[in-house]
């Protein structure tokens, strides 16, 4: 016994597998198998409205907000034109700024590590006082 007034047709055009449990998509409203549900497997025209991600403008790193319907790359574009605040010069900003005083030393560090009895900044390396000959203080407190 066939029951024909069951299940649809898959809409996409390679596909049109019968599913007796199909699918609607919440964006464009057409019916899919389960093989072609997701926005990417039927190339969906109207996933731009049901995306919720908040892209992030490439220049400035900072969030740009994107209302429902409208599309993504528009409104990045939209921001680079107007509100960016992209700073070449920040841009080329160096993490590792801090320079060992140690001679003949040439690591550079992320953070200050100043030795207590001579003032000066070192290495993780050279941090203790008898690792970079401290001139600060008659007898160094550490014998590491």
């Amino acid at each position: 016994m066939e029951l024909p007034g069951l299940g649809e047709h898959c809409s996409e055009r390679t596909c049109k597998q019968l599913d007796f449990l199909p699918l609607t998509c919440d964006a464009c409203e057409e019916v899919f198998c389960k093989d072609h549900i997701r926005y990417d497997d039927h190339k969906c025209n109207s996933a731009y409205k049901k995306d919720v991600q908040v892209p992030v403008c490439p220049l400035c790193n900072a969030p740009v907000p994107v209302q429902k319907g409208e599309i993504p790359d528009m409104v990045v574009g939209a921001h680079i034109d107007k509100n960016c605040k992209y700073n070449p010069a920040q841009q080329k900003q160096r993490i590792f700024t801090n320079k060992c005083l140690k001679p003949g030393c040439k690591r550079k560090e992320m953070m200050k590590v100043v030795c207590e009895q001579c003032g000066g900044n070192f290495c993780i390396k050279h941090r203790h006082p008898l690792d970079h000959d401290c001139k600060g203080s008659s007898h160094p407190t550490s014998a590491a």
